[in-house]
């Protein structure tokens, strides 16, 4: 889907604008805090139902005011048999008030059921995160891109995580208790297996097409392959050499690829008592990021770290394309954004970057920077293009 306006009152520091997009490359330049990543934001909560920022709703109303208002017009691409030309969605917030989503004026039963409607996918400096941070950002990558395509993954791991939720509990109550309620216990890692099982399985169907597409976009992104080859994102047999310092490996890693989920939370109930928390499940998988054989974070530079982590989410936007084919007729390409990219990035890289979203394989494109200039110059080839100023939350 495209989105072809957008309202916002009172988001953030935004006050009130109105805004018409480009079907394909869309540009906001101001100087750091004026409100280009605001506006990225506004667009993500109507994907999203949630800022890609703030936990609480209210930290997005604007200081001083008691309701916030994001609306989008969104329209199908012709050929995309949807049955559905345009679609509008609305978000409203006000203080002390849960907030209001709706589609086409119908209110949602449950947020959860808007999620994949409109794919997305942001990249901003916070994506550093997967790195520096610990596996739950990791899982949550995988988690954003699969819950938009499978509603039962969405699903199972909602009700997963409560479930752990309750064993975190007893664990912690009863962990010095003479007569642990083991019964309790197993009828919760029961009911934990099923959902876990679907999860472990989703994400590893997720992981071997993913990969394919992670791997070729960081070879484009570092210019590993030779641009004037016609199959230039073809992987070469060697691709898993130690030897070069800049071969991308990624693996997921799960307990449950060697060892069976309800045996282990019974061998280890009663470590787990010790513990307060517990130490299996699908809740410790992880994504090993490496260089050749060395961990990415001990060895890769940060213009290398920031390639790795660009090639994540452009690979994503790639594969929820792919996976989002609707009736073999024309692939869903998700929105980017792509919020302040170019930091730490060579030029070379960039008009890489900046080459690759221009073409047929991404959709619609928004895209933040501070210099107006170095935009207007990466952009001269795409005419479509649409620049905004945003100053102090004014947009123009």
């Amino acid at each position: 889907m495209i989105l072809q306006s957008l309202n916002i009152l009172n988001y953030r520091n935004i006050r009130e604008t109105s805004l018409e997009f480009s079907p394909k490359l869309n540009c906001f330049v101001g100087l750091n805090g004026q409100g280009k990543t605001n506006v990225l934001d506004a667009i993500y909560l109507l994907s999203f139902a949630k800022s890609a920022f703030a936990s609480q709703d209210s930290l997005n109303i604007t200081h001083g005011e008691q309701m916030a208002m994001v609306q989008g017009v969104y329209i199908t691409p012709p050929d995309l048999p949807t049955g559905e030309e345009n679609t509008t969605i609305s978000c409203g917030l006000r203080k002390g008030v849960k907030k209001q989503f709706r589609r086409d004026k119908k209110d949602y039963p449950r947020l959860i059921d808007h999620i994949g409607l409109i794919p997305l996918v942001m990249i901003s400096p916070s994506d550093q995160q997967l790195i520096d941070e610990g596996s739950d950002e990791r899982r949550r990558f995988m988690d954003v891109v699969i819950s938009q395509l499978d509603r039962k993954y969405l699903d199972c791991l909602t009700t997963y995580n409560a479930l752990l939720k309750q064993r975190n509990a007893l664990l912690k109550q009863y962990g010095d208790a003479p007569n642990p309620p083991d019964d309790l216990l197993e009828v919760l890692e029961w009911q934990m297996v099923e959902p876990a099982e679907y999860i472990y399985k989703a994400r590893t169907e997720f992981f071997e097409a993913f990969q394919l597409f992670f791997e070729r976009v960081y070879r484009q992104i570092a210019g590993l392959d030779n641009p004037e080859n016609p199959d230039r994102y073809a992987i070469p047999e060697n691709a898993d050499n130690p030897g070069s310092p800049e071969i991308p490996v990624l693996r997921y890693v799960s307990q449950m690829q060697d060892r069976d989920l309800r045996e282990a939370y019974a061998r280890t109930r009663q470590r787990d008592l010790i513990l307060g928390w517990t130490s299996q499940g699908i809740h410790k998988d992880d994504l090993d990021m490496r260089l050749g054989e060395w961990p990415l974070k001990q060895v890769g530079s940060q213009g290398q770290q920031r390639t790795f982590v660009l090639a994540m989410k452009l690979a994503q936007a790639l594969y929820l394309s792919d996976k989002g084919t609707k009736d073999n007729v024309q692939r869903v390409k998700p929105i980017l954004l792509l919020d302040d990219i170019f930091d730490r990035l060579d030029s070379e890289r960039v008009e890489r970057i900046v080459e690759m979203v221009q073409g047929d394989d991404f959709g619609q494109i928004f895209i933040t920077d501070t210099d107006r200039q170095h935009l207007t110059d990466i952009l001269k080839p795409n005419e479509n293009a649409k620049i905004f100023h945003v100053e102090n939350g004014t947009i123009i």
